[in-house]
């Protein structure tokens, strides 16, 4: 198995609340994994279903973990760690759910005769590239098996890991359809630090982007979530847009950030710590919704698109179009349509099968 190389350096037999069973816990003697335990369990299914909605495009997901020692304080999965019996504010990044057993699993499920080879996206929940997978190598594990079937897939990403695995990237690309995309919501360092404390550098990810464009992998950036006050800065935008374009990002986008559910509390509670001069413009933003207005999300989409206008490596884009295209259209791997050079493209496009993150 992939994990015997793993010390167990904690094992306190507990039961995890909310699952069955006495998962291993293990913690690691490494900076990135201080005071998080990491609970081994054995998944009974390794495809999920998304079942059909307008604001998403791919309708199969994997998801090797379950928590993420990114911290991202606008992660729209912190909630589900209350089906744990788990703090999602304060839990989701210390308690992490290790799926030891999910690449066999999925080896099973893609040799059934009513799997029909749909395109299966990885990162649609927590990261897959968080530090503990370098540990378990899971992720890699789900790699081989989708390539040994030839399915379709695609992965977001906010870690430079993803290039460890650039071998299997080539050969997905190779034998199926693959898009590697990457999740670069600011580049300020004081602005990543605060919202997303646990996550690799940002310019880290624009290298990692670079690398897998030279290697002729087919590439996207996500700019989300955009958070006003924080991470919307005209400038600051457009100079992502310029270093992923320089890179050789196949698409750009972006999209507002979304506080659905618990998540609003969580959200502002960190924001009335670490900015409460924008309180009351999120109050007022977010009162009535988990969406910002209409008129705020039609001012970043203009931003996003005149920067993207702008970028000169960037040869397909998503407009950030959330009335036309849905609150979740994202960048997409496939080949689609380009616009002359001499028109923009609209905004919005045919339905295609979409990797990224709902925020």
């Amino acid at each position: 198995m992939r994990w015997d190389n793993l010390t167990k350096e904690n094992d306190d037999g507990g039961r995890l609340p909310g699952m069955s069973g006495a998962p291993v816990i293990r913690t690691f003697d490494a900076p990135e994994a201080l005071g998080i335990n990491f609970h081994e369990v054995h998944a009974k299914s390794a495809i999920n279903d998304v079942p059909p909605m307008a604001h998403v495009d791919f309708r199969h997901t994997i998801n090797p973990y379950r928590g993420c020692s990114h911290a991202c304080k606008f992660c729209f999965a912190r909630p589900t760690h209350r089906y744990l019996d788990l703090d999602p504010a304060t839990q989701f990044e210390r308690e992490i759910i290790v799926k030891v057993n999910l690449p066999e699993i999925l080896r099973a499920e893609l040799k059934r005769p009513s799997w029909k080879g749909e395109h299966i996206a990885l990162g649609t929940n927590t990261d897959p590239y968080q530090w503990v997978e370098s540990k378990y190598e899971i992720t890699r594990g789900i790699w081989e098996e989708l390539l040994a079937a030839r399915n379709p897939c695609s992965i977001l990403t906010r870690s430079p890991l993803l290039l460890r695995d650039l071998d299997l990237f080539k050969q997905l690309s190779a034998e199926t359809e693959f898009a590697a995309n990457l999740s670069i919501p600011t580049i300020d360092k004081k602005t990543w630090r605060e919202t997303e404390p646990g996550s690799p550098n940002p310019l880290k990810r624009i290298e990692a982007l670079k690398e897998l464009a030279d290697a002729g992998i087919k590439t996207g950036v996500l700019v989300a979530p955009l958070m006003p006050g924080i991470n919307d800065s005209p400038a600051q935008i457009e100079r992502i847009l310029e270093l992923c374009g320089e890179a050789g990002a196949d698409s750009i986008g972006g999209i507002g950030l979304h506080l659905r559910g618990p998540l609003k509390s969580i959200f502002m509670d960190w924001l009335r710590q670490y900015r409460p001069d924008l309180v009351p413009r999120y109050e007022k933003a977010y009162g009535r919704g988990s969406h910002l207005p209409k008129e705020e999300r039609a001012r970043l989409q203009r931003m996003i698109r005149r920067g993207r206008m702008r970028t000169p490596g960037a040869k397909r884009a998503w407009s950030g179009n959330t009335e036309a295209a849905g609150p979740g259209r994202r960048v997409t791997g496939r080949d689609a349509e380009r616009p002359s050079p001499a028109e923009p493209g609209p905004l919005s496009r045919e339905p295609i099968v979409t990797p990224q993150t709902l925020f």
